[in-house]
């Protein structure tokens, strides 16, 4: 069987069909559009195009926002005003003629990784995606802990330090680049990630302090993270996952807090992720085999 996946984000909307081994095929992307009646239109051309020669079972999609599959309502906010506070799940299944599921973004690329990724080993998950924020998921026997308000996961909440910075802000790539350009004086969107690092290479002092404190709250997170649920695993995934370095960074100061709090025996396993963005489009789907 095929299944249809959309990755809904404020910038594109990339498609796939997925078939029940976890193969993606016929992949694509458009412009996310400004209007809920140019989304459906989009999606429904999608459809017709990729189901003229195949059967599909259903239509998953990952979406921004406090997602409810439940309610069909996706809550919180982003930046694809018109998807939020109204039943779009509904809306969407009507429209497209199948069933459809959705789920939080951060939680599908979790789904995706736990099904033939890299925690497909494993039963018990956190994962997380450091970008612009952190986003993250927590999976319990292969699905997610969603919570009782819809932020199980939401690990860039966590407050770091006792000036109340969030994970967010002090644990990311976005958040590095922020802090730099507050430094320099200089416009917020100044320096990407690759360039803070570059910085670092050539001995600039602030980018290997700010890069080093990253790496820092990180390893306090995780830390947390694995006596406060026990995973067998943790995962990362955005860009910088892909660095070589940047698990064994954490891993390093991870130890030196092992080292120092002499009750904690367990050393978290920490992995990247495999999918890269395809997770997403895997994530979307797999409800629908339930």
């Amino acid at each position: 069987m095929n299944y249809l996946a959309y990755d809904v984000g404020g910038s594109s909307v990339k498609y796939a069909l997925v078939d029940s081994a976890g193969n993606l095929r016929d992949k694509g992307s458009f412009k996310t559009p400004k209007t809920l009646t140019d989304f459906y239109r989009e999606v429904i051309r999608v459809k017709e195009s990729l189901q003229a020669a195949e059967k599909v079972g259903g239509a998953g999609f990952s979406m921004p926002g406090a997602v409810n599959n439940d309610t069909g309502i996706i809550g919180g906010s982003s930046a694809i005003d018109y998807i939020h506070d109204f039943p779009i799940r509904q809306a969407l299944s009507e429209r497209l003629g199948m069933t459809v599921v959705m789920e939080n973004d951060a939680n599908c690329a979790a789904l995706g990784e736990a099904w033939t990724g890299a925690g497909r080993d494993f039963t018990d998950l956190a994962y997380l995606v450091i970008g612009t924020g952190v986003g993250g998921a927590l999976v319990q026997d292969k699905k997610v802990i969603h919570g009782s308000h819809q932020h199980g996961g939401e690990f860039g909440y966590m407050v770091m330090n006792d000036d109340y910075e969030i994970l967010s802000n002090v644990g990311s790539t976005g958040g590095l680049c922020r802090q730099l350009a507050a430094l320099r004086n200089v416009p917020e969107d100044t320096y990407d990630g690759r360039m803070v690092y570059d910085l670092r290479e050539q001995g600039d002092a602030d980018a290997v302090r700010l890069i080093d404190k990253m790496y820092e709250y990180l390893a306090r997170a995780v830390y947390n993270i694995q006596y406060m649920y026990d995973p067998e695993a943790i995962i990362f995934g955005g860009a910088i996952s892909t660095r070589p370095d940047f698990i064994p960074a954490i891993a390093e100061r991870l130890q030196k807090i092992l080292d120092k709090v002499e009750v904690a025996r367990i050393k978290p396993k920490l992995l990247p992720c495999q999918h890269g963005n395809d997770a997403n489009l895997l994530g979307a789907v797999v409800g629908l085999m339930a």
